[in-house]
């Protein structure tokens, strides 16, 4: 997606070979035009797969979400990272560790918003090692819904997160995927890596 790599390269901060910082426009602070652009991609790309329900995960994968579920007509899903008094009966959950933040967190789902014969699409902001996008299929599965796919709005190509959902046989469409980085310096693949 043009747009995407464009802000990308304008308003995004390679702190090292594997930290990418846009929290300019996707993390932090939103940017609205360009998430209702990768909203409606992602339902591009979908829309023959029967999609009933998208899951995503707080905090970041919200807003691509929500505007894919927009576009879709369909309910939109977060697994929560943090207890909650509200949701403690009822839960799926799935471990995932964040080798960005160097811990390991239960996410939760309620076991009301996701049922067998959902078709789940999953929106994840970043894949890299694969661990989130992980927790998330297990949540799918535990609720014995069927995932459409994986829809990741940028990816770190040289990570080996994209290989190991794409050779277990899970769709995976990538927006942006970065080949390589440095501070000053992204380079985009051209097509999706096998």
């Amino acid at each position: 997606m043009k747009q995407l790599e464009e802000k990308i390269l304008a308003d995004g901060r390679v702190l090292s070979e594997a930290v990418l910082k846009v929290d300019s426009f996707l993390n932090h602070q939103i940017d609205p035009n360009l998430m209702k652009a990768i909203g409606e991609e992602f339902a591009s790309r979908f829309k023959a797969a029967g999609v009933t329900k998208i899951l995503t995960i707080e905090s970041s994968g919200i807003a691509p979400a929500v505007m894919a579920g927009l576009s879709l007509g369909v309910p939109v899903v977060f697994a929560r990272k943090r207890k909650s008094l509200t949701l403690t009966d009822g839960l799926y959950t799935a471990p995932i560790h964040s080798f960005t933040k160097n811990e390991t967190n239960d996410i939760s789902v309620s076991h009301d918003f996701l049922a067998e014969g959902d078709v789940v699409m999953i929106i994840d902001d970043f894949l890299a090692n694969g661990q989130a996008a992980l927790g998330l299929l297990d949540i799918v599965e535990q609720a014995g819904a069927e995932c459409a796919g994986i829809g990741i709005v940028i990816e770190k190509g040289f990570q080996p997160g994209g290989k190991l959902l794409r050779d277990k046989g899970i769709r995976v469409e990538t927006l942006a995927n970065i080949k390589r980085m440095e501070p000053g310096h992204v380079e985009f693949y051209g097509e999706v890596p096998n």
